[in-house]
């Protein structure tokens, strides 16, 4: 995770021919994509990785992969429908065919995380990311020490991955808590901001922190973490700043000296604390 650029190969351009296995509707704005090679390849990402999905006719958008490499022959992606190319893969079905190029980007430093204990927060679509983290760990765990889940969603409706959560809450082997700024009459569960749930965790000396939310979420959470004494460098954060080529060109998420694409998505605090860039009021 050093500020040295990853190289760019000479595949990273070629768009490489997939198809949409499965879509399952998550919400009212998000669907799950089943995505598979012809060949029946693997992606061979790192958990918090992206690429880069194309439409024919329609252009190119970046999307986070949601789904472990522990899982062979296929990889899962979470779109939110905001856009013209998300727009138009809302519109395709199973057996669609698609554009990939990647991936992309430095994930999560997972093998630094082996042997000690992880608190992974999760603001909203940032549990998008974190699912394929959360997913590579649950797959390995007994690499890992204590897991703690904190999420954090506007309100009951908002929340992706219901069924999963349902099980991640009964498993006695981690710790879950979610929580709405909004609620309805039906809502049993916690209500107010993600970082309210921070104070009353207990964490060791060996915590490594990954949060992943809306930019608003991160001085708070951050300030709460530091409270509880982890380190600048055990704080892992992913920033997705319009990203748009993948390759470190065209500038779009460039945050002063820093491209999201290459430098990141994932980041130390101790490389952001000092850019005001990266954490937007």
């Amino acid at each position: 995770m050093s500020k040295q650029k990853l190289p760019i190969l000479e595949s990273e351009y070629n768009i490489r021919p997939a198809r949409i296995l499965k879509v399952r509707q998550l919400t009212l704005t998000e669907k799950l994509y089943e995505i598979g090679f012809p060949n029946g390849e693997s992606l061979n990402h790192d958990p918090g990785q992206f690429v880069e999905v194309s439409i024919f006719g329609v252009g190119e958008a970046p999307i986070s992969l949601a789904s472990s490499p522990t899982r062979r022959g296929s990889f899962d992606l979470c779109v939110r429908n905001v856009g013209k190319v998300t727009a138009a893969l809302h519109q395709l079905k199973a057996g669609d065919s698609i554009g990939i190029r990647g991936p992309f980007g430095r994930g999560f430093p997972v093998q630094e995380f082996v042997g000690n204990d992880l608190l992974i927060v999760a603001g909203g679509i940032g549990l998008v990311p974190l699912r394929s983290l959360i997913h590579y760990v649950l797959d390995n765990r007994r690499e890992f020490g204590k897991v703690t889940i904190l999420l954090g969603c506007r309100t009951p409706q908002n929340i992706l991955f219901s069924d999963e959560i349902e099980t991640w809450s009964s498993r006695l082997d981690l710790s879950f808590s979610c929580t709405v700024d909004k609620a309805d009459p039906e809502w049993k569960g916690n209500v107010g901001v993600i970082a309210s749930l921070i104070p009353g965790i207990t964490l060791s000396r060996h915590t490594y922190a990954v949060v992943v939310g809306p930019p608003v979420m991160y001085r708070y959470v951050i300030a709460e973490l530091l409270l509880k004494k982890i380190p600048a460098h055990r704080i892992i954060l992913s920033l997705e700043r319009h990203m748009k080529c993948g390759l470190g060109k065209c500038g779009h998420c460039q945050i002063n000296n820093l491209y999201c694409c290459q430098d990141g998505p994932v980041f130390r605090y101790e490389q952001l604390r000092d850019l005001e860039e990266a954490f937007p009021r």
